[in-house]
């Protein structure tokens, strides 16, 4: 028992390396990259603090050199997700006993193991396993990570600090109880960060959690586990599974003691997890909480007054950085009939420059889309809008899975501001644009707002200050994440806490101490010194 109000430290967001030519975190990371690419790996599952493996080998290859072999995993069953459910629960109640301090400095430890020791590990395993260019993997898998954890540290300290004002001859204060169960995580394979951050929120706040990685992310995966176990984490807290998803949630949303769900994903997946916990309601000891960050159609609308060197940087980097696979991603556009011309010049110069093809080749700004499923449908809808009457393949078009799987960065021309482009998610290299009469500004704020289901991420380009107010007020429900003169993409913890709302999620802003908060259930303890000792209240007296 430890006694002492303590401080943790003040928290800073990682600064990101440049891998310019001649620095010494260049060096490293390319030899670490020779070097993983050197070996064949098996990646075991972890529950409980053993490795478990099995009679299923699946191969883990680069997206963007399909033929090399990077290892292989082992796929588990039901057995092994109640054998980590299991293992959660029979640790839960020391965890859960272990002062908060202690919790903290598990995680700010491996907060500093990511930012130094294993950061060209971390950065390599992102790059090969989920095809990020070195820019890339630095800004999510050695920064964005490090700062979660020690953000979320913070925010831990900040909400235990926050109680409730005593009366004289009263004693209030709450106490932020982990909760009654076992949390599921479940991760994409876009963002290491994420991958790492959500069975390490609720771990925090003293919960236990079943981890299932995207089978696209284990590469990273179990970096990530190796690194919280370097740093103290006991066996059991976070057990690390890979499993078909529906037999994992079969199980988790049957079983009595799940309390939550920590998901990333999309968006048709989240809705049948929020189905089948309802389904089971009656199941379940308490109310599970459900928090999930899902899908995107993600906008940039510029007004006829904005800066239109900006909007082409913006639209280019915001729509294939990392292929297009963020949830952030631009995917759709609204550019005024006025500025289009001087646009589509400056855009179509930048384009022909683009680089693309393996990570290892630091001079290519794109990789490889993440796998065969995700290539094939791209590739559909590129051709489709090939042959639509409605669009136009401005650029790009072009793809190739014979050494990876290689999408050209595309942009589509659409005269139909309902186009399926236009509200359909397609996660990858994928811009339409739809040019809109410059002075229907209001009619195409409307547009943005009702065209797509989605609300995460967008983007206002203008320099008339009226026309961003106007922005602000028509599109206040269009994103959870809204930028002015800025890419959509590029959410940093601390600074821009990240979610949506309508089909995109339940807006838990990750990276702030809401979402910590989802992770407790408060308890209210009044304590009272001197307690009334007669039923009767003055009231009652006689005159």
């Amino acid at each position: 028992m430890y006694s002492g109000f303590y401080k943790v430290p003040t928290p800073h967001n990682e600064p990101v390396k440049s891998y310019a030519p001649g620095s010494p975190e260049r060096a490293e990371v390319k030899a670490m990259l020779a070097k993983m690419r050197s070996e064949e790996i098996e990646v075991p599952m972890v529950i409980g603090g053993q490795r478990i493996k099995t009679e299923n080998k699946i191969r883990i290859a680069p997206p963007h050199d399909i033929q090399h072999t990077l290892g292989y995993f082992y796929q588990g069953g039901a057995e092994h997700v109640h054998m980590a459910i299991e293992a959660a629960l029979k640790v839960r109640s020391r965890w859960q006993a272990l002062e908060w301090e202690d919790r903290a400095a598990i995680f700010l430890k491996a907060a500093d193991l990511i930012s130094g020791p294993y950061r060209a590990k971390i950065n390599a395993a992102t790059m090969l396993g989920q095809s990020k260019t070195v820019h890339q993997a630095e800004i999510d898998s050695a920064c964005e990570l490090a700062d979660f954890l020690r953000f979320n540290v913070h925010f831990m300290s900040k909400i235990y600090d926050d109680q409730p004002i005593s009366s004289e001859g009263i004693w209030n204060r709450i106490e932020y109880r982990p909760l009654e169960g076992f949390i599921y995580a479940l991760t994409p394979f876009n963002f290491t960060a994420i991958a790492g951050n959500l069975p390490s929120a609720p771990a925090m706040m003293g919960n236990v959690v079943v981890w299932k990685a995207s089978n696209a992310q284990i590469y990273s995966a179990r970096v990530i586990m190796e690194i919280f176990e370097k740093a103290g984490l006991p066996d059991g807290v976070i057990n690390l599974i890979f499993v078909p998803g529906p037999v994992a949630g079969k199980i988790f949303a049957s079983h009595p003691d799940f309390v939550g769900i920590h998901y990333t994903g999309s968006t048709a997946v989240f809705s049948k997890i929020w189905k089948a916990i309802g389904d089971n309601i009656s199941v379940h000891n308490t109310y599970p909480k459900i928090v999930g960050e899902t899908g995107g159609k993600d906008f940039v609308i510029a007004h006829k007054s904005a800066n239109v060197k900006a909007l082409s940087t913006a639209l280019i980097r915001g729509a294939f950085e990392y292929q297009g696979q963020k949830c952030s991603a631009a995917s759709r556009a609204y550019v005024p009939s006025n500025i289009w011309p001087e646009l589509w010049e400056l855009m179509e110069k930048d384009l022909k420059t683009i680089k693309m093809g393996a990570v290892e080749d630091f001079s290519n700004f794109m990789g490889a889309v993440i796998d065969e499923a995700s290539f094939d449908k791209l590739s559909s809808f590129i051709d489709n809008a090939k042959k639509d009457e409605a669009t136009t393949v401005l650029f790009g078009g072009n793809y190739d899975k014979t050494k990876g799987y290689f999408i050209e960065p595309t942009i589509i021309l659409t005269k139909d501001p309902h186009y399926i482009t236009m509200h359909e998610e397609l996660f990858g290299p994928v811009l339409t644009i739809y040019v809109y009469e410059a002075d229907k500004w209001h009619e195409t704020l409307e547009l943005v707002d009702t065209t797509t289901a989605y609300s995460l991420t967008g983007a206002v380009f203008a320099q008339d200050r009226f026309a961003i107010e106007e922005a602000n007020n028509a599109l206040t429900n269009a994103a959870g994440n809204y930028y002015i003169n800025d890419k959509p993409t590029g959410a940093v913890v601390g600074q821009q806490p990240f979610g949506g709302a309508r089909a995109s999620g339940t807006n838990d802003k990750s990276g702030s101490y809401l979402n910590l908060l989802r992770w407790v259930s408060p308890r209210t303890i009044k304590e009272n010194f001197v307690p009334p000792t007669d039923y009767r209240y003055p009231f009652m007296n006689e005159e």
